[in-house]
């Protein structure tokens, strides 16, 4: 399936578990294939290829895509009539039929970005702790028990203009900091550390910028460039557009305390929690039939904009002391005002509020992640409790 035609030097297409860009023109690519990647100028295609399902979907020739992947590409390109040696290949879990293709222009110049991804599985932070190592003999596994599933984002960026060499990295960068703007304003939390995640494990990028004679090639790709603004643009858009396809994460669904909250939740070195498993967590800690209230009503009480605006302010002061802006001198003070406000804003008992603050501030929270997330949710508690202090 035609996906569209761009700038007379460009066909994107769909079929076949595949996105599949064809260059209709020369193009400089630069690329992270493990097959034929790098800075290439003689590529004539870059593809996107689904190796496998995002969940429970392990098989042999995943794994050769990773110890041959000049085999493996050549198997994937035999099947499709395409010229090994001309390709470029990024590989991914996630459904290829669900790609965003966002396209800007300004004046003569034309920025197109194609972006697959799925993040729930396997999204981490910049420094997160790693799962392997890689040495002479080959790939060590450091992976813990239970380690999360598939995860990839790979962004396929074009330019109809040429770009330097220096500039077309200046292009990674500014794409993936497209990616993790992303990221960031859906709330993706990274699942290898109590953080929000600057993209996944194993993403992929590849930028193609078309050789046009005549034209001196562009020297910028940054911020105060129009092709950066167009890069930022193009990818962020894409990026959270195919987030909604494959993960279902839309504004709406995110707007949640549960999500908020769950990147503290760690079980076996990692963070993550289903609805149901957050809710036990919460209802825990509170009484008679308010324990089975809160269990069996907490999608309502999770998805609340006012809550979730409480909590969002509490989890980012947490950040706050994490990245050590507040002094840990003031923690108890500024947690039990804050689980003050979540109370008050679960409870509509804003009067309150003064009285929230003392039992808080009474029964203290250790400045840990395990502490803080106790509080969070018994500031949860407490704020249902009194929700119901009366029958009306």
């Amino acid at each position: 399936m035609l996906l569209g035609r761009y700038y007379e030097g460009l066909e994107l297409h769909s079929e076949d578990k595949m996105v599949l860009a064809k260059f209709i023109s020369p193009h400089a690519v630069l690329s992270t294939s493990r097959a034929l990647g790098g800075y290439r100028e003689d590529l004539e295609y870059i593809f996107n290829h689904q190796a496998c399902e995002p969940t429970g979907h392990g098989h042999g020739k995943t794994l050769r895509g990773f110890s041959d992947p000049l085999g493996y590409q050549a198997d994937i390109c035999a099947k499709r009539a395409l010229p090994p040696d001309r390709c470029a290949s990024l590989s991914t879990a996630a459904n290829t039929r669900l790609v965003a293709v966002e396209a800007e222009s300004f004046r003569d110049l034309t920025v197109v970005a194609a972006v697959t991804g799925g993040v729930e599985g396997n999204a981490g932070r910049a420094g997160d702790p790693a799962t392997g190592h890689e040495g002479p003999n080959g790939y060590e596994s450091l992976a813990r028990a239970g380690a999360p599933g598939h995860g990839t984002i790979n962004t396929l960026l074009f330019c109809n203009l040429p770009l330097t060499p220096g500039a077309l990295v200046r292009a990674v960068m500014m794409a993936t900091e497209a990616k993790t703007a992303a990221l960031q304003e859906r709330l993706v939390n990274s699942r290898y550390s109590p953080t929000l995640a600057t993209g996944t494990g194993t993403d992929q990028i590849g930028v193609a910028a078309k050789a046009v004679a005549d034209y001196p090639p562009l020297t910028s790709a940054g911020k105060h460039s129009k092709l950066g603004e167009l890069i930022g643009r193009t990818v962020k858009t894409a990026t959270q557009k195919v987030l909604v396809r494959q993960n279902g994460m839309t504004p709406d669904r995110q707007c949640s305390v549960k999500i908020l909250l769950e990147r503290f939740f760690e079980r076996d070195g990692y963070y993550r929690a289903s609805l149901r498993e957050f809710a036990a967590f919460v209802a825990q800690r509170a009484e008679g039939e308010a324990r089975k209230l809160i269990a069996e009503n907490s999608r309502p009480l999770f998805h609340d904009p006012v809550t979730v605006a409480a909590v969002s302010a509490m989890v980012h002061l947490k950040d706050e002391f994490s990245w050590g802006i507040l002094p840990p001198l003031t923690w108890n003070e500024v947690m039990a005002t804050q689980a003050a406000l979540v109370a008050a804003a679960v409870s509509g008992a804003y009067a309150n509020i003064p009285l929230y603050r003392e039992k808080f501030l009474e029964l203290g929270a250790p400045p840990t992640d395990a502490g803080f997330l106790d509080l969070a949710a018994r500031a949860l508690v407490t704020g249902f409790a009194d929700k119901w202090e009366s029958d009306v």
